[in-house]
């Protein structure tokens, strides 16, 4: 049976902590705040491979980014818990940077005598300076692993580094994918003119409608920090083409390595073939057979002669037949 509660922790617009973890049901949680069932699947952490996204709603925007899972409104902001998961700590950084952000600012006046910024974009400032800060911080990490394992690689081939190079490929694969869909899901907010001037939730709720065209502050504050996720985009993307060029290269170098060892195998191949050719005619007069040339005094001098000349031209001829090969490959 679905879980038909979800575990959220709530702020006011002075930035105090109202409820802390408490339980709400779904259908509580929908009235409460003029939702539809399905916009709560896009802050559940029970549903799994989620796209991030930005949902503006009549009187809500819903966060599904990172580690965030948020509703903000005009005078309160509701962050979703994930029960038992790894982003505990960054959920507790995002309330702390939260009340800071929302306390220093509540009241304030701008340095140009206008009213302070509002409280949803405040709200919404906080939520993406977290999300860019733990891009930031996790591409830093994962960054500086790549970076000394690809100068360890230029020094020397090992095959230990090489597995290690391959896990830190995919996680920077994963890395990148995730970063992409954050810039896809702010550039999608952008490009719709209706959801910008909607996310104006403190003029809608003092009766004063946005003009389609008129969103110029939360656009460009959005701008801002898609521009900072492009920025870990490209700088992942850089890394990501250097491991692909070190993962050619290698591949170079154990091909390389593989075709000496072939050329290597032929060679003695070659050898073996011509050893056996004179073990052959070695055998046939050490034969317990009687033939005119038991008592001959050059008989072994001529044999030896014959059987050594034979396999030195067939080895000559079977390498000069390999340089022909190689010539033609190269």
């Amino acid at each position: 049976m679905p879980d038909l509660t979800l575990r959220c922790t709530e702020l006011d617009k002075d930035g105090n902590v109202t409820v802390r973890a408490g339980e709400f049901q779904k259908s509580e949680l929908c009235a409460q705040h003029g939702l539809q069932a399905r916009d709560l699947r896009k802050i559940d952490s029970k549903f799994v491979n989620q796209m991030p996204a930005i949902l503006v709603r009549k009187h809500a925007i819903l966060v599904n980014l990172l580690h965030i899972r948020a509703l903000i409104e005009a005078d309160r902001v509701v962050l979703f818990d994930s029960i038992g998961s790894t982003s505990d700590y960054n959920q507790s950084m995002l309330v702390y940077e939260l009340q800071e952000r929302l306390r220093s600012s509540n009241g304030a006046l701008a340095a140009d005598g206008e009213t302070a910024q509002a409280f949803e974009f405040r709200a919404l400032e906080a939520v993406l300076i977290s999300v860019v800060t733990s891009l930031q911080s996790d591409e830093e990490v994962l960054v500086n692993l790549v970076q000394n394992l690809l100068a360890y690689l230029e020094e020397s081939v090992d095959r230990s580094k090489l597995r290690e190079l391959l896990q830190y490929s995919k996680k920077l694969s994963r890395f990148e994918q995730k970063a992409l869909n954050i810039r896809d899901a702010i550039e999608e907010v952008l490009e719709q003119d209706e959801d910008l001037a909607a996310m104006y939730l403190t003029q809608k709720l003092n009766g004063s409608m946005r003009a389609t065209n008129d969103h110029e502050e939360v656009e460009l504050m959005m701008e801002t920090y898609l521009k900072q996720v492009e920025e870990i985009v490209n700088h992942v993307e850089s890394v990501s083409s250097h491991v692909r060029t070190t993962e050619d290269v290698v591949n170079i170098i154990l091909d390389s390595q593989r075709n000496s060892l072939l050329l290597l195998e032929i060679r003695l191949t070659i050898l073996t073939v011509g050893l056996s050719t004179g073990t052959f005619l070695s055998g046939l007069f050490g034969m317990n057979l009687v033939n005119s040339l038991e008592n001959h005094p050059d008989a072994f001098f001529i044999v030896s002669t014959i059987a050594f000349i034979s396999i030195m031209a067939l080895t000559l001829s079977g390498l000069r037949a390999m340089r022909k090969v190689l010539r033609k490959i190269n």
